[in-house]
């Protein structure tokens, strides 16, 4: 029987094992650490339990919703999301509520933001080269530096025009200022019931964080005969004659041992891969996987003698007065996280490149900068921290920076023309910042390759959702099934949904928000002008708009009173005329769809005769 060789203990490695044993094809896997579920793992200190990061169980992959339940022998709790920035002082709810935005940046900081979205929409950055393009197309400039910049920056150790602009449409995707507005106004209501997976407000979580996951995973397969080696290090990967052949181990007792087998499954880093392979690769490839660039992250874990610290499951930290960059408080995320109901443990975390000055740090330093910072950010009290403990976790998060997408082309073309029976799986299996899910998929697709016995699937297809799994090029047509796409005739029905795609409907809370912005801001502008200029009677003629809206005047009072109710009045307007250009439109679409119903019906009764 043939044996697949897994590196790997995490959400793809164990997930691989799964699908094999289902089929009945021996696996072995092997993992360095000594706890499985890689960055998805759960860690423990004193009965307190912590993630590496917060992991969210949602997903719109019906097949990774079926293998979390096959794979949890428990309930999962089903949590409620809050989340909040913190920037200049202040808590601002993410997602975007609008009221809570413009209370706490004030009126005039608004019209900035209104102001740098609208000249953002005139004139974007063409082409979208870097993470700061991307998302100023989409916010305006001005909501990107306060909501975008500072917190990705520490994130990443780099500036955003640095970042790949693919980053931000991986990970920020369908979501924009309309659309955070619209979902913040009115839900579903106007979205057709799609939900923007940035904006969800629940999720599924399991009771002793998401190790609990692929700790009760790892005792399934046992079950099944699929053996999990812990605390096992893949030192050298032997190749030749076109294949992966074998792969040398050692354990923490110095012990080597040797793994033979016919399929090879990674994910490991691409470029501690690329350095374990015997013989070493051409210099050409080894030069590409040292291209590759890592962000390494740790945890610094308070515990406080409070029963309650603030409400949130996460906050993003956009201040730079500090190092920090998010606090995690795990007892949000469920009750059995601590230890004690009385007391509260928070997740700080720092993003940092392995060796330097914090990574370096003992954990006695660690501990006192978290102390000093929650004090600095007012939102811990460092006499209230009974204990604490760090967590370091190496090559975290891998960086989508200008030349990562061709180094990860000449690595893999090499892979596939050397190695074709060992396949790149999960976030550093494949270099890509995947979700835990889109892991689980790669995993899937390549233990579905290994028993069809050739390759059935490309498993770098996966890493998106279904709003941007495959971009459609024009003039093809696609029929989903599954969770892959796949070439379809075109029928009648086909060309129906065609032409109700063309006639897009004006989106009315878009089109009311951009004339709203534009009244408002025009009245309030043309007031301070002649506010400003002074004079015995101050602009007589705009002052007869207090005849339309109530209590304004050609002051600086009235300019605000001015700015709210036109754009309300803008607003409206905007929202009526989308929906008068709407119904046009529907009338003329289902005369159009009538006549092509019609002509298929003549067509059918045609060739029936």
């Amino acid at each position: 029987m043939s044996q697949t060789v897994i590196i790997g203990a995490g959400p793809a490695g164990l997930t691989a094992a799964w699908e094999l044993a289902r089929h009945g094809h021996a696996a072995v896997v092997y993992e360095q650490d000594d706890l499985v579920g890689g960055i998805s793992r759960t860690c423990e200190y004193n009965g307190y339990r912590f993630d590496i990061g917060g992991h969210r169980f949602f997903t719109k992959v019906e097949r990774v919703q079926e293998l979390w339940i096959e794979m949890l022998d428990s309930e999962f709790l089903v949590r409620p999301r809050l989340s909040r920035i913190y920037y200049d002082g202040k808590f601002f709810h993410y997602p975007l509520k609008p009221m809570n935005a413009l209370l706490g940046l004030g009126p005039i900081e608004a019209v900035r933001i209104g102001v740098s979205y609208l000249w953002a929409q005139a004139f974007p950055s063409s082409p979208e080269k870097s993470f700061e393009d991307w998302t100023i197309n989409r916010f305006g400039r001005r909501l990107f530096e306060i909501f975008f910049k500072t917190y990705t920056e520490k994130v990443w150790g780099m500036d955003c025009s640095e970042i790949a602009a693919d980053f931000a449409a991986q990970r920020i995707k369908n979501l924009d200022l309309i659309t955070a507005v619209r979902n913040a106004l009115i839900g579903d209501l106007l979205s057709g019931g799609k939900i923007v997976t940035t904006l969800i407000e629940q999720f599924h979580y399991p009771a002793h964080g998401p190790g609990e996951m692929w700790e009760s995973c790892t005792r399934g397969l046992a079950k099944k005969g699929v053996e999990t080696h812990l605390e096992k290090r893949v030192d050298s990967i032997r190749w030749g004659d076109g294949r992966v052949k074998s792969v040398r181990i050692s354990g923490p007792d110095g012990q080597l041992t040797e793994a033979e087998g016919d399929h090879f499954l990674s994910s490991m880093p691409i470029r501690t891969l690329l350095h374990s392979m015997d013989p070493v690769p051409p210099k050409a490839v080894v030069e590409a996987a040292d291209k590759l660039r890592y962000r390494d992250y740790l945890t610094v874990v308070l515990i406080l003698d409070q029963e309650e610290v603030f409400p949130d499951n996460w906050i993003y930290i956009h201040s730079p007065d500090v190092k920090l960059g998010r606090i995690q408080n795990y007892k949000n995320w469920s009750p059995e996280m601590v230890a004690d109901p009385e007391k509260t443990a928070l997740g700080l975390e720092y993003f940092v490149q392995e060796d330097d000055d914090v990574w370096s740090s003992s954990d006695e330093d660690l501990i006192e900068l978290g102390k000093r910072e929650c004090a600095t950010l007012g939102l811990a009290n460092p006499d209230d921290v009974i204990d604490g403990t760090v967590i370091r976790m190496p090559k975290a998060y891998p960086v989508y920076d200008e030349v990562y997408q061709d180094a990860l082309a000449e690595i893999r073309a090499w892979l596939e023309a050397e190695a074709p029976n060992m396949q790149l799986i999960g976030r550093n299996g494949q270099h890509r910042y995947n979700n835990q899910d889109h892991s689980m998929m790669t995993a899937v697709l390549a233990a579905e390759n290994i028993v069809a016995g050739a390759p059935q699937h490309d498993v770098w297809d996966v890493n998106v959702e279904d709003e941007y799994h495959e971009e459609v090029q024009a003039g093809e047509n696609v029929s989903t099934s599954g969770d892959r796409t796949t070439p379809g005739r075109v029928d009648d029905e086909t060309i129906i949904e065609l032409i109700e795609d063309a006639f897009a409907r004006y989106d009315g809370v878009a089109l009311g928000s951009a004339m709203g912005v534009i009244a408002g801001l025009g009245l309030f502008l043309a007031t301070v002008v002649l506010v400003l200029q002074g004079g015995e009677v101050v602009g007589p003629n705009l002052s007869l708009l207090g005849n339309y809206l109530v209590g304004f005047q050609a002051t600086w009072a009235g300019a605000a009173i001015g700015l709210v109710e036109a754009g309300i009045g803008g607003f409206g307007i905007g929202w009526l005329l989308a929906g008068l250009i709407n119904f046009v439109i529907a009338a003329e679409e289902q005369r159009i769809v009538r006549g092509i119903e019609g002509q298929a019906v003549d067509l059918f009764e045609g060739s029936d005769r």
